[in-house]
């Protein structure tokens, strides 16, 4: 491993990252976090891999890029973290006014992730901005579906935030929390899905967009939510994209179920973002369908959120009764989203709160992935700077 993170010391030499690289850059911070784990068997096989070779590994999933430190979404996080050793990256979907395919985390984020507030297209927001007044906080809301494909486009990604305190707009944008950073987003190249499709294939990558759920009335100007599924997956086929490398994700089970049904080979390995979030969630009264009534339907891969898979049993963190019963139905699982908490002193906050009184330290991260991947058996981790999956899954000669 280089002593140097090239990646990061400029925002081109990222954009000149070769494309499909073989070596890969992960800076200091799976070392700074071995360092901080508790003294323990774990510790000492993470330790003897530092500085090692990494390879790239699907266990390993950008969550939106690399969105701890680049404006998510954008080409820039792209490239970092297929730099990292991300072996899929992830394009959330959703659609402009004219119906176009872009890469959002929401149909209604361009406020929080964008300049598009200090641009002439804030008159076009559902919302303009308003400043915080009288106890109410500041606010405005800006959809991909009040711009046509080509105003999108010509807008810049920045770091996801807004200051709600904020009397002006340039405060409102200035939001950044204080444990992400601002280094690298003034060049935030905002995305197509067909564009991502490119970038990930010459990046050498498998792909998992999500199709988000729409803000605006369905069907749109004629488009049905069935179109919008369809979609997704033409613009796969059109690029001769194969099925077994794409795997997408949705929310919605009538998403998943449609592409089992009218598109099997992208539909096998559909993934079902679930939303159920009980701590106990395995009562049948509350949880329905069962696993193994999803496994029936065709559904092979569920996705909860990391707290969901893990419980705290005499001071230890363990699988939970969900993820026991997924795996008893054969479903496989990933999870997410793991470097999304910021500093874990506190107990990790909310994709930790099941193991929360466990948690003490950013050390107890991998301690968490050693988990999800030994004892859950998840297939990948979604996370927000994949040099800590990387790092993990190479150690442990997953792949």
């Amino acid at each position: 491993m280089r002593s140097a993170f090239t990646l990061v010391l400029l925002a081109g030499s990222v954009l000149s990252a070769p494309a499909g690289a073989k070596e890969f850059e992960l800076g200091p911070r799976p070392a700074y976090l071995v360092s901080q784990m508790p003294e323990s068997d774990l510790k000492q096989t993470l330790s003897a891999c530092v500085g090692s070779p990494v390879k790239r590994t699907l266990f390993s999933i950008s969550h939106r890029g690399a969105p701890l430190q680049f404006p998510e979404h954008t080409e820039e996080g792209y490239r970092a973290a297929a730099l990292m050793g991300a072996g899929m990256l992830e394009c959330d979907v959703t659609f402009t006014s004219d119906k176009e395919l872009v890469c959002r985390h929401s149909q209604n984020d361009l406020h929080t992730t964008t300049n598009i507030l200090a641009t002439d297209l804030a008159k076009k927001c559902t919302a303009g901005f308003q400043p915080a007044s009288g106890g109410d906080p500041a606010s405005a809301e800006c959809r991909t579906s009040d711009l046509a494909l080509a105003e999108f486009k010509s807008l810049r990604g920045k770091m996801d935030g807004a200051d709600k305190s904020a009397q002006s707009v340039e405060d409102y944008l200035n939001g950044t929390s204080p444990w992400r950073t601002e280094l690298y987003g003034a060049t935030g190249t905002l995305m197509t899905h067909k564009e991502s499709i490119a970038l990930f294939r010459s990046l050498g990558v498998k792909f998992t967009p999500e199709l988000k759920a729409p803000v605006v009335d369905m069907p749109y100007d004629g488009f049905t939510q069935a179109d919008y599924a369809q979609k997704l997956i033409d613009e796969y086929k059109e690029a001769d994209v194969p099925p077994e490398e794409v795997y997408p994700q949705s929310f919605n089970l009538d998403d998943v179920l449609y592409w089992i049904e009218h598109e099997p080979e992208f539909g096998k390995q559909a993934v079902y973002l679930e939303g159920r979030r009980d701590l106990d969630p395995m009562d049948p009264a509350t949880f329905s369908p069962s696993m193994a009534e999803l496994k029936a339907m065709g559904v092979n891969y569920i996705a909860p959120p990391l707290y969901v898979l893990l419980a705290e049993e005499d001071g230890m963190i363990v699988p939970s009764p969900y993820a026991r019963e997924a795996r008893a139905a054969g479903i496989d699982i990933i999870a997410w989203t793991l470097e999304r908490s910021g500093p874990l002193s506190s107990g990790g906050g909310w994709y930790y709160q099941s193991v929360s009184d466990v948690i003490d330290g950013d050390g107890r991260m991998l301690e968490v992935v050693d988990v999800l991947a030994q004892a859950v058996g998840v297939k990948g981790i979604f996370s927000d700077w994949p040099a800590t999956t990387s790092f993990y899954a190479s150690c442990m000669g997953l792949e």
